[in-house]
């Protein structure tokens, strides 16, 4: 019989309603048991035999619950993810990781100490276009790569300076929120750079947090990543460009889990995660003597994998896929990324 993962949920916002709970619920071995919940339509509603608590010492002192989620702010992160460490218990934390890699730092300190796993919710490594992305790039199809373009382009023309996002506190504006998502693919697929350039700006009316980015990565061998966004862009650009000297992948779109899960599917259910063909990317080869162009299937998309790993991890079945010093890297490349826009110069990375 397998070992079974008792969860405990920080929040029932829109991350833990669209995303962890109905994820979480698709495992095998992972029993959602309660949830930290102090305002909104009850979670009791979605979940039956889940039990809301109002105060997240419910979970510290539960000596039932093994592994707790954290989908607040991204402002409480460390506070909320230390105290749940000292409390004995596994940790998985919404993106982004923390706001300084000070506080990454002593959290994956403090998890080695109290030898709990400690991971960050980076989804988006298990997108559909992304996973197809890696095959492309680890089968070698374009030759030597130059240059790498990846987009997250959205139309949301209004701010709301009162939600945490637009608020313009430490650790708020699309450069945390969605830019971290890039980032850690970036990173996933190609490793540290040697420095970055970024240009951050505040393009709608009111609002106070940035809502756009222009990031710039150097690597050796004159190869060039760059990630993008903007909040205004009612046509939005290629969301990944891929170019080296025997080829192209080009893909628009963005994966379709997210609009399966707030339609109510159920994750792993038959054509889950699978495309359209009309939104496959295009290849444009010429290695080996061959020149083709065609559409590339989309590989399906599986969110739950993810917290498949995080079980396998627990229990000792498979080693940890999201590793905290790679959430860590990831917010310090935001770090001088915002130092690069105040100095408006390119930063050496430095860890």
């Amino acid at each position: 019989m397998s070992e079974t993962i008792r969860v405990g949920i920080v929040g029932y916002g829109f991350a833990a309603r669209t995303f962890h709970a109905p994820i979480i619920s698709t495992v095998p071995g992972l029993s959602l048991s309660k949830i930290v919940q102090r305002s909104g339509a009850s979670c009791e509603q979605d979940y039956p035999g889940v039990q809301a608590v109002k105060e997240i010492s419910g979970l510290y002192g539960d000596e039932e619950i093994d592994l707790v989620i954290i989908t607040t702010p991204s402002t409480n992160h460390y506070d909320i993810a230390r105290q749940a460490l000292l409390a004995g218990k596994h940790v998985v934390v919404e993106k982004p990781f923390t706001t300084t890699t000070q506080e990454a730092d002593e959290l994956i300190e403090l998890a080695q100490r109290q030898n709990r796993v400690l991971s960050v919710f980076h989804n988006r490594r298990w997108d559909g276009d992304f996973l197809t992305l890696k095959e492309v790039v680890e089968q070698g199809l374009l030759g030597r790569l130059t240059e790498a373009e990846l987009r997250w382009d959205r139309y949301s023309p209004n701010s709301n300076p009162e939600r945490w996002r637009d608020a313009g506190e430490e650790g708020s504006g699309t450069f945390y929120d969605l830019g971290v998502h890039l980032i850690d693919q970036a990173l996933t697929l190609f490793g540290t750079p040697l420095s970055v350039q970024a240009e951050l700006r505040t393009e709608r009316e009111h609002a106070k947090a940035h809502d756009y980015f222009d990031v710039s990565l150097e690597y050796p061998d004159s190869f060039k990543v760059s990630f993008k966004s903007s909040l205004l862009a009612v046509e939005p650009a290629s969301r990944y460009r891929l170019y080296g000297t025997e080829g192209a992948f080009v893909k628009y779109g963005e994966d379709p889990q997210e609009k399966q899960l707030l339609s109510g599917l159920i994750p792993g259910m038959p054509g889950w995660g699978e495309e359209a063909e009309q939104r496959w990317g295009i290849l444009h080869t010429s290695r080996g003597g061959l020149d083709y162009r065609g559409k590339v299937r989309t590989l399906p998309g599986s969110y739950q994998a993810f917290y498949q790993n995080i079980y396998d991890a627990i229990t000792g079945a498979a080693e940890l896929a999201v590793q905290p010093e790679e959430a860590r890297m990831a917010i310090r490349i935001i770090e001088l990324g915002m130092q690069s826009h105040r100095e408006q110069r390119r930063v050496k990375v430095t860890l």
